[in-house]
Formats: C-alpha cells, structure tokens, sequence
C-alpha cells in the first residue's frame, strides 16, 4: 500500500475533542488503502506555555533543557491521538523523534536533521498499524534530545515522507492551503490552488506560517509533493495548495512579513569576527548585505530563546561598533521575475513611503524584495504592497 504521511499543527490537535476528530481523519485514510503515518505538534500554545515556566524558574534557561522540557508538548499529543485511534478500532503505536530514527546535528532548540532510519515505522506499517510520531524532535548523534526550531513538526513530517518513499505528505493546519498574503492580516488575500517550491520557500524564509522553511528545503531535495489543507474541512472535501517541484515559472506573487527581528549595524572591517560569533551563539542572520564599509542584517528571534546573552556576547566582541535596533519587521513582496522589472524596486519603496513604513535596510533578490521596517508599520506595510503588488493584477 501507498505511504501517506499526514501532519497535524497545534491548532488541529489543541483538545481532546478535536484530537478525536483527527483520529477520525486518520482512520478513513487507513481505511481508504493507506499505510497512515502521523505526525502531530504540541497540543494549542502548549510550548508557549513550557517555554514561559521556564522563564520563571531562570531569565536565561540552558538550551539543552528547554529541549528537554519543550519536546514533552509533542509526546501528550501522539500518545492522545493513538489512545484515540485505538478507541475506534484502529491499530495505533505512538513514536518519539528519536524512537522514530531521526537524527539531527547536536544544536539545540533549532537542529537540523541530518538522516532518518525510519526502520521501527517500516516494521509496524508492515503489521498494519497506524504510526503516530511526535513532531519538532529528534536526537543528535551524540544522543541529546533536539528539536527543530519553530515549525519544526513540517520538517519531521516531509523528511518521514522523503525516508518512507511515500505518495505524498498533507499538512493539516487551521487555514485551508497557502495564501498570498496572511488573511488574518489581509482580508483580501487570495488562495492559492498551487505553488511551486521555489517561490513557498522564499515565502517561508520571510515569515509565511503555512510551512517551514527547512520543511520545504527536504520538499526539493526529495521532491515530495506537499499539499497543504484545512483540518476542519470534511474528509475529501475542501480546498487545498499544492506545493510542487516546477522549472517552470508559477506567476505567483505574495506579500509575508516577519516579527520579532533585531535590526544589525556594524563596519564591514568587524563582519568576520561578527559572523563567527553569530554562528558560535547559533544566531541566524538574514539578508545579510555588505558594502566596502558598512555591514547589516536582520537577526529573527523566533529560536533565539536567550537571546539577552548572546546580544551582551556579540556587542562586547564587537567593542561598541554593533548598533542592534529591537522592535524590527522583515516585510518581503515574492514573486518571480520581480527584480528583473525595472520599475518593481522604486514601486516597492514608494509603497512602503505612503505606508510610513521607511526601510531600515533593503534586499532584493531573484524571487524576492525584502525591507527592515519597524515592527508596528509591518500589517499596514503588507497591506499596501499587497494591494500594489498581488490585487493589482498591471504591477510591474
């Protein structure tokens, strides 16, 4: 039988209740012919939740142990969802990260994986069971739990695909495919039926929820088809994206943004000793750009959980020549061919002038255009290029 992998978010699997309408979900696709892997997150804001009675019982908590205290979220997940599937007949057993054979490098609280031996899922879809994996985890290879940054649970779900050879790998949220923009932030935002993984991975990089960013690097890789659907929808109802591998240009244009960025100034003559530090503290640095002088970046905080002490770590080593600005957004148009029109640049900053949204730093490339903002003029920014960029069907 065909390998099916399905994922399930936070959202989909946040009570007893809606977990039992995912082990519904679960069972029909084992019942239509499926072998049904499952991979599921924390249940609602539940890391949220670890992550702030860690804050309590220290201001700058040990990422190891917030790896071991947060990936407990996933466990209560797979462990309900198999109880459930159990209670409607169906054959279950439930898997850790590590049980399930993913192995990552040894960085905590934002690991990459590295391989997976999927043999323990192989031997009991042999036996006919449904396997639940607990999502965002996995183990290094020097045997420490890990897990993958914030939207991990896309990851483990993609690679399990990849490793298993399997049809294709859905994932369930609480929004029904991938949008141009966020519809919670533009209500004008327009579905849409298919994407290639190009363009999804460019959105992901600059703040799109829908999937991960490394979920989508595994996607093209492997060339998983990914079809991103609505957990609420009926079983075989409901719209969908597809998220494809394509040489072929889509014509997609979408505007995401990014919260919770730290704006980084600094003499180009520091950018090595910066850098290195950067990647000791295991900071990531986006859209970089650097002249002869002068160097920035953006620095996301999503999976920088200490982030206090590695700010006091790089301004020491950079002995008052790094100006670090909190507060900040990455706001982004992705399209292609929008850095050969020569007139999408100037339209992206005049958009963002009659926004009030003045760019702190700027980035272009082949599928996206990218500007530092502060981070209060981020909704009404996505707003306006939105309408600039996407609704206006003539933009450049």
């Amino acid at each position: 039988m065909a390998v099916l992998v399905q994922k399930y978010g936070g959202s989909s699997v946040a009570g007893v209740e809606k977990i039992g309408q995912v082990a519904d979900r679960v069972v029909a696709a084992k019942q239509a012919g499926h072998d049904v892997v499952v991979v599921v997150s924390a249940m609602g804001k539940t890391t949220d939740e670890l992550l702030a009675l860690a804050k309590r019982a220290s201001p700058d908590p040990p990422r190891r142990e917030l790896d071991m205290l947060v990936s407990t979220g996933e466990r209560v997940s797979m462990a309900l969802l198999s109880i459930a599937i159990q209670a409607r007949g169906a054959d279950a057993i439930s898997f850790t990260g590590s049980q399930s054979g993913i192995i990552t490098n040894d960085r905590h609280f934002d690991a990459r994986i590295l391989e997976v031996r999927p043999h323990r899922i192989e031997d009991e879809l042999a036996r006919g069971r449904i396997v639940i994996v607990a999502g965002y985890q996995g183990m290094s290879y020097r045997r420490e739990i890990t897990t993958l940054g914030r939207g991990g649970s896309d990851t483990t779900a993609v690679a399990l695909a990849a490793a298993l050879g399997a049809e294709r790998c859905e994932i369930y949220s609480d929004v029904d495919g991938v949008y141009s923009a966020d519809p919670r932030v533009v209500p004008e935002a327009a579905h849409l039926p298919e994407i290639d993984l190009a363009t999804l991975q460019e959105m992901a990089e600059g703040g799109a929820k829908v999937l991960s960013a490394q979920a989508v690097e595994w996607a093209r890789r492997a060339r998983i088809v990914i079809a991103a659907r609505r957990t609420s929808d009926p079983v075989g109802g409901g719209r969908e994206t597809l998220c494809v591998e394509s040489t072929e240009p889509r014509h997609v244009r979408a505007v995401v943004g990014l919260d919770r960025v730290v704006h980084a100034r600094l003499p180009t003559a520091g950018l090595r000793a910066f850098a290195q530090l950067a990647g000791q503290l295991d900071v990531p640095l986006l859209d970089l750009a650097a002249s002869a002088d002068v160097t920035t970046c953006a620095i996301p905080l999503l999976n920088v959980p200490d982030w206090d002490r590695c700010r006091t770590r790089l301004e020491e080593k950079l002995r008052g020549a790094l100006a670090l600005e909190s507060g900040c957004a990455v706001v982004s148009v992705v399209g292609d061919g929008l850095t050969s029109a020569g007139r999408a640049l100037p339209r992206f900053l005049a958009v963002l002038d009659e926004a009030g949204a003045a760019p702190r730093a700027l980035n272009a490339g082949p599928l996206r255009i990218a500007a530092t903002i502060e981070a209060s003029r981020l909704a009404d920014a996505q707003r306006a290029l939105h309408a600039a960029f996407v609704a206006n069907a003539d933009a450049p």
